[in-house]
């Protein structure tokens, strides 16, 4: 089809309406479930955008490196054993030669090490099969025992 087209730009926002009382609740894990696009990441980023993970800044050629300088050789392979990532020659990679599953679960390790009350993983087990999924959270529930922790996927695990 051959043609010439004016498109105007049109910004398309959705608004949602209603409550959602996790406040007055004693929970220690959260999921947001539902279909491709119905707003999963819009809702996790609206009411905790503190502790929504967004991603790492990774800049070294080695991704040991890349962990916080405060933390000693043996939490950082012990937050990656965790998670399922225990191959000594692949923490020597950067982080761009990882696979998008590596890379998810070097996140997850890097979030184990992190100290604060809440965390938000997105999409955590979109890029990981099922058992590296079931592996990565039963580590999460270990490492955060009391604190809170809110996962926004597609797959249930």
């Amino acid at each position: 089809m051959v043609g010439s087209y004016t498109l105007s730009e049109v910004k398309l926002e959705k608004h949602f309406k209603g409550s959602l009382p996790i406040e007055a609740d004693d929970w220690q894990v959260g999921v947001i479930v539902g279909r491709s696009g119905s707003g999963k990441t819009s809702i996790a980023s609206q009411l905790f955008p503190d502790a929504y993970i967004k991603g790492f800044n990774y800049s070294h050629k080695c991704i040991l490196d890349d962990f916080p300088e405060e933390l000693e050789t043996g939490e950082i392979t012990k937050a990656l054993c965790s998670v399922g990532f225990a191959s000594p020659p692949d923490w020597l990679k950067s982080y761009d030669c990882l696979s998008q599953g590596e890379k998810m679960r070097v996140d997850i390790a890097r979030a184990l090490c992190l100290t604060q009350e809440l965390i938000v993983f997105d999409e955590f087990t979109s890029v990981v099969d099922r058992e590296i999924a079931k592996v990565s959270a039963y580590a999460i529930s270990r490492q955060f025992g009391d604190q809170k922790e809110v996962y926004s996927g597609n797959l249930p695990l």
